[in-house]
């Protein structure tokens, strides 16, 4: 049986006066229905390409290679009507910036049922503002908010309306890219548990992308961490956050003070370094010149993902002690 998502060596690029800038590089990843599965690295590792490629919005000149199965048919291949069909009603994207990616002259009504009538024609003007109402009281807004302005609404306001444009064609799968960005900590809180709540309730698939561990540990069944475009750990939420094996994932689990750890509180763990320039990565492991492991071969070939204590990781170090 087709995974509800699918990545299979999943590379894409942009063209620059460089030349080819790497962005994502060969990923294999899956989810199926009702699991949470999240990305997680610091910025620039090719996250939000990924999410975007998902649904295949990446800008013209990438240039894309792999494949990328949804219900087992390949988003990258399929034609225009095909794809314009997948989008809403098969897979859609919370993007990060809510304020940035909704409307500011547009009532919430308006663009919260603009999904509905492209791909449910049929239904009449009522059973749409019905359906918009519903929307809005499934992601904990009253029904009677879909009148206001986007200016109007608080920022977790703001996302929660995300979210219910994302379920407005009822989809299978959902790519939050970032959903908790610039948001305080009660209302990310508030965010997380909303998520949570829904992947349980509608059996949807959803794949997370965050910079933060701790958000992905709360919500997530598996997290892959991405380092220069590569998945280097993948595992349970639980193995990643709390006994990662790639040097890279360690050191993003030591950067989170930990309640009851008062010397994490006060100075909790840096990663010294600044990750490769795409255009000129190092020769083998991309991490090498910020890992404190680092050993003479770490330069002779890229490592494979391999398996290690029921995840993933690609460093040629794991099996030690």
């Amino acid at each position: 049986m087709a995974h509800l998502l699918e990545l299979r060596g999943l590379t894409v690029a942009y063209r620059t006066e460089e030349g080819r800038l790497p962005a994502v590089r060969g990923v294999d990843l899956w989810l199926d229905a009702g699991e949470v599965v999240g990305v997680a690295g610091e910025s620039g590792c090719g996250k939000s390409t990924l999410a975007s490629t998902v649904l295949r919005l990446q800008p013209k000149d990438a240039v894309v290679e792999g494949e990328v199965l949804v219900s087992g048919r390949d988003v990258l291949t399929m034609g225009w009507g095909d794809l314009r069909t997948l989008r809403w009603a098969e897979a859609a994207i919370v993007f990060q910036g809510a304020l940035h990616s909704l409307n500011p002259v547009r009532r919430i009504s308006t663009q919260i049922a603009e999904p509905i009538h492209l791909h449910e024609p049929g239904l009449s003007d009522e059973e749409v503002s019905a359906r918009v109402g519903e929307l809005l009281e499934q992601v904990g807004l009253p029904a009677a908010r879909a009148r206001v302005y986007p200016h109007q609404l608080s920022g977790g306001q703001r996302q929660r309306v995300m979210i219910a444009m994302a379920l407005a064609c009822r989809p299978h799968l959902i790519v939050a890219d970032e959903p908790t960005t610039a948001l305080d900590v009660m209302v990310q809180a508030q965010i997380l548990d909303l998520i949570a709540g829904l992947v349980k309730e509608l059996g949807v698939g959803m794949l997370i992308i965050s910079h933060d561990l701790s958000v992905l540990s709360d919500v997530c069944d598996r997290v892959a961490v991405m380092y220069a475009g590569r998945v280097v750990e993948c595992g349970s939420a639980e193995q990643i956050f709390r006994s990662p094996v790639h040097p890279y994932a360690q050191a993003l689990s030591r950067a989170f003070p930990r309640v009851g750890d008062a010397a994490a509180r006060y100075a909790p763990a840096g990663l010294a370094g600044d990750p490769p320039d795409p255009h000129d990565l190092p020769p083998g492991c991309a991490f090498a010149p910020r890992c404190a492991r680092v050993i003479d071969a770490c330069a002779d070939a890229e490592p494979p993902l391999i398996e290690v204590g029921g995840r993933q990781a690609a460093c040629i170090r794991v099996g030690e002690s």
